[in-house]
């Protein structure tokens, strides 16, 4: 049987879904769902911080708790790298997800730093390189509007980026199309890719970065991507508030014993 505590936060969680609570709209107070029989305050107050780390409300001193406003961005999958996108057009991955969602993208929302670095453990294993081997770091913070989002710090190999804009730490995109753009013109046309994702809670920095609330999670993503012959030409780590994304995967269905057959 489940606590007590998250039996209401249940009840209150599918109050916010079927539209009985607003965006925007304040829960009650806890004196007053303690007067109304739903519990201790100890137990109100832990189905608000349930509520409150699975991203449904907000709580501050003078506002009480209050359901947020917006939905979580989508994430998309294969969708967001379409070459269409950033090869034939000028819009980056993450832009893709902003469209999908139908929000906008401003200037300014994402700043980034670029260095050359040793390359970490993780790094150099997914490049193939060995122990005090340099790459360079391009690490971006994503805000929508003043609310961070993630970040993504890409690690290349000096001789696939050397002279590229990839190596410019002007704020923004890596100019039109962004990254993949500059590699294909580079002549590294990415053709295939590997994401894995892992769900744990955030260290005290990713926290204070992303403006997370006590008791949030992050999905921590990496990314490789190759070209056609194989070589990794970018591996990517990302950190993302997951409260503020929902990912979203549409592909076609493998089916490797009827390609066999063939």
């Amino acid at each position: 049987m489940a606590p007590k505590w998250r039996e209401l936060a249940d009840k209150l969680a599918g109050q916010i879904r079927n539209g009985q609570y607003a965006p925007g709209q304040q829960l009650p107070q806890i004196r007053d769902l303690v007067e109304a029989g739903e519990g201790s305050k100890t137990t109100v107050h832990a189905a608000y911080k349930a509520l409150e780390a699975e991203g449904l409300v907000t709580s501050s001193r003078g506002h009480g708790t209050v359901v947020r406003e917006q939905a979580p961005l989508k994430r998309l999958g294969i969708a967001r790298y379409d070459k269409a996108k950033w090869r034939d057009g000028d819009e980056v991955a993450f832009i893709a997800d902003r469209v999908a969602s139908g929000r906008a993208y401003k200037r300014g929302e994402q700043t980034q730093t670029v260095s050359r670095i040793l390359a970490p453990p993780a790094v150099a294993k997914a490049h193939g390189l060995p122990e005090g081997a340099e790459v360079y770091a391009r690490a971006r913070l994503v805000k929508e509007g003043d609310q961070p989002t993630h970040t993504l710090t890409s690690y290349y190999r000096p001789e696939h980026v050397e002279g590229t804009r990839i190596v410019d730490p002007s704020p923004g995109p890596a100019g039109r199309g962004g990254g993949f753009r500059v590699l294909y013109d580079a002549g590294y046309e990415i053709d295939h890719m590997r994401e894995e994702l892992f769900a744990r809670a955030a260290r005290p920095e990713e926290a204070e970065q992303l403006k997370l609330l006590p008791g949030e999670w992050v999905v921590e993503l990496h990314r490789s991507t190759f070209t056609a012959g194989g070589t990794l030409v970018e591996f990517a780590i990302g950190v993302h508030a997951a409260t503020r994304f929902a990912w979203a995967y549409d592909f076609k269905v493998p089916d490797s014993a009827a390609e066999e057959r063939q």
